[in-house]
């Protein structure tokens, strides 16, 4: 399934979708070139969701978590992972022990340390905007495809 969002208001809304649908103990992965609005999805989803503080990427920090009404959501940005042994250091299995919506950026880095998601979600550069494909995984993720996009 694929979408053509025109522009950051477009992909924000997805994201304010999206936070309808994601539940604790979701786990969905973000890919896409630098710029491709991996975040703004994210910082639609945390606004819908009740947060009204900064979202910002935490390339640094590698994860972010967020306290919202709905509970908690942990925004991953694993970009500047050396190594994928690193998320055990920083007790990965805590993040992902299904108290909260994981969302994670460059999740290729992390391979064979983070499990299988119920979502891929593709944003590419396309015209003017982007263009989101989604790859669902299992019945779990199926369900998040139908209530993202109606289906």
């Amino acid at each position: 399934m694929s979408r053509y969002l025109p522009n950051t208001q477009a992909t924000e809304a997805v994201g304010a979708r999206m936070a309808g649908c994601g539940a604790a103990g979701d786990v969905i992965f973000l890919h896409g070139d630098l710029g491709a609005g991996k975040t703004t999805l994210v910082r639609g989803l945390l606004r819908a969701l009740g947060h009204r503080g900064a979202v910002k990427s935490p390339t640094y920090t590698l994860v972010e978590p967020y306290d919202t009404p709905a509970g908690p959501v942990f925004h991953f940005d694993l970009y500047r992972l050396g190594d994928p042994e690193e998320l055990e250091y920083m007790g990965i299995r805590d993040y992902l022990d299904g108290r909260g919506l994981c969302l994670v950026e460059w999740p290729e880095r992390g391979a064979g340390i983070l499990p299988e998601p119920q979502l891929d979600l593709f944003l590419d550069h396309a015209d003017a905007g982007r263009l989101l494909r989604v790859l669902p995984h299992g019945e779990r993720g199926r369900e998040l495809m139908e209530c993202l996009f109606g289906t």
